[in-house]
């Protein structure tokens, strides 16, 4: 397997986020001070626990949330301010099951991915539906622009959302698990596919994903996301140790879980188990800001490892 060219150290940053705090509600903080930038070309992999606020950061790069303190900036501008530009980013969602019941074609799947760009009271033209079989054309579902978009495979349907996502040519692509749900040949062959479209279309990636094999190997950079940033550098880079730290408290919520069953089910016969599981020593009813060290104490920035 060939080692993906890795993006260059001086490129332009295309995003950029500075003490980006966010909470739902009343609720405790879902993101707690987090900095980092993204760079022109470049492919930045997202780890960490569920809940670990992913998906929070993926809606504040697209400008559909606001950060309660700090900053996001994307392509220069605050991510909430973009909007004609907003064309230029493509998402692709968790989920992206098209339902056998909708009466769409695999390419009107497509061209919805125009809609942003063209504005209110405008529909696709020649070009858009020219761009439109180009971009599945480039994901490989050429030849099934007629075929309802529900008989697709879940793998097919995979690669029509990022197909959607491309169409309007953005300069930033954005995916949230886009492995889930697919067995061990179709990551292998969704990675190789961003990988090719990436340089095609000359693409800034951030994807999130629990992949951390795959990413590894494919991404430039690893960010390990759970509320605050415990770690950002050179994919090569990451540790088993930083690995343990940042899934330690998903884990022990299954030992957490896990116990609390024997002791409801199995009474006095359940076996001993801890009270904050084997590996966290946190205090799980304090906020986030009690846990572990923050992206600064484990000494990394940006541009550590670049060399």
């Amino acid at each position: 397997m060939s080692v993906p060219q890795k993006t260059p150290v001086n490129a332009t940053s295309v995003i950029e986020l500075r003490g980006v705090k966010y909470a739902y509600g009343d609720g405790p903080n879902v993101l707690d001070g987090v900095d980092f930038k993204v760079r022109d070309g470049e492919f930045l992999g997202v780890i960490g626990p569920n809940g670990g606020g992913k998906t929070t950061l993926l809606k504040l790069i697209l400008g559909l949330m606001r950060p309660l303190e700090g900053t996001v900036s994307v392509l220069g501008k605050a991510a909430a301010d973009l909007g004609h530009d907003r064309r230029l980013l493509g998402y692709v969602p968790q989920d992206v099951i098209v339902r056998k019941q909708f009466p769409a074609t695999v390419l009107d799947v497509c061209l919805m991915g125009t809609y942003a760009s063209l504005g209110l009271l405008r529909w696709p033209g020649a070009t858009e539906r020219a761009n439109a079989k180009q971009a599945l054309h480039d994901v490989g579902l050429e030849g099934l622009e007629e075929r309802l978009a529900g008989n697709l495979s879940g793998g097919q349907q995979q690669r029509l959302s990022i197909a959607r996502a491309l169409v309007a040519q953005p300069r930033l692509l954005l995916l949230d698990e886009p492995t889930s749900g697919l067995d061990t040949g179709g990551q292998a062959q969704l990675f190789t596919l961003l990988e090719k479209l990436r340089k095609q279309y000359h693409l800034t990636v951030v994807m999130v994903s629990h992949d951390v094999t795959a990413l590894a190997h494919y991404a430039d950079e690893l960010a390990c996301l759970n509320r605050t940033l415990h770690w950002h550098d050179r994919s090569e880079l990451i540790s088993e140790a930083v690995l343990r730290k940042v899934y330690a408290c998903e884990l022990d919520a299954f030992f957490i879980q896990h116990q609390k069953h024997l002791e409801e089910f199995h009474g006095d016969h359940a076996p001993a188990g801890h009270a904050h599981g084997p590996h966290c020593s946190h205090d799980h009813g304090h906020s986030h800001g009690d846990h572990g060290h923050s992206h600064d104490d484990h000494g990394h920035s940006h541009g550590e490892g670049q060399a």
